[in-house]
């Protein structure tokens, strides 16, 4: 069994649903806001923000924390030891990471005031605050790729 590559596709596998949650949740935080007069509608909308908080983007950052741990403690027992570890690309790529966990928690938190009815922001805000786990996944996934500024 080669646990390395076991690792790396259960923790590919949860960052995809992780940044699916981390995408979807503002838009619904969209349409929320937007039918906010419509208790029907926005009812809906607290069941599928709640559901996709709790259901599949809490477990997907667990596990992308876990299988990522995983791969730090395979390649510091098996591989380079702690040498990669202070490479600038892998640095970049923690930076990432407390951003996006961070960004998370944002979310959860405007989560429970939209659930109790405070406002959170305006459409417009949530549109630009939509393309911040982009971002973020875009500079992480170039630095683990292309292992810029490696020693």
């Amino acid at each position: 069994m080669n646990w390395y590559d076991l690792f790396r596709g259960l923790h590919i596998l949860a960052v995809i649903a992780w940044m699916a949650g981390l995408l979807y949740l503002p838009r619904l935080f969209i349409y929320h806001i937007r039918n906010a007069e419509v208790k029907a509608v926005t009812d809906v909308f607290k069941v599928m923000e709640r559901n996709l908080l709790r259901l599949i983007m809490n477990p997907a950052m667990i596990a992308v924390w876990l299988f990522g741990t995983c791969l730090i403690i395979y390649h510091v027992r098996f591989m380079e030891g702690w040498k990669f570890f202070w490479e600038p690309w892998f640095l970049v790529k923690e930076l990432g990471i407390v951003g996006i966990t961070v960004y998370h928690h944002f979310l959860a938190v405007r989560f429970k005031k939209l659930q109790r009815g405070e406002l959170i922001g305006t459409e417009s805000f949530w549109r630009k605050m939509n393309e911040v786990p982009f971002v973020l996944a875009i500079i992480m996934v170039l630095a683990v790729t292309l292992q810029f500024w490696q020693n």
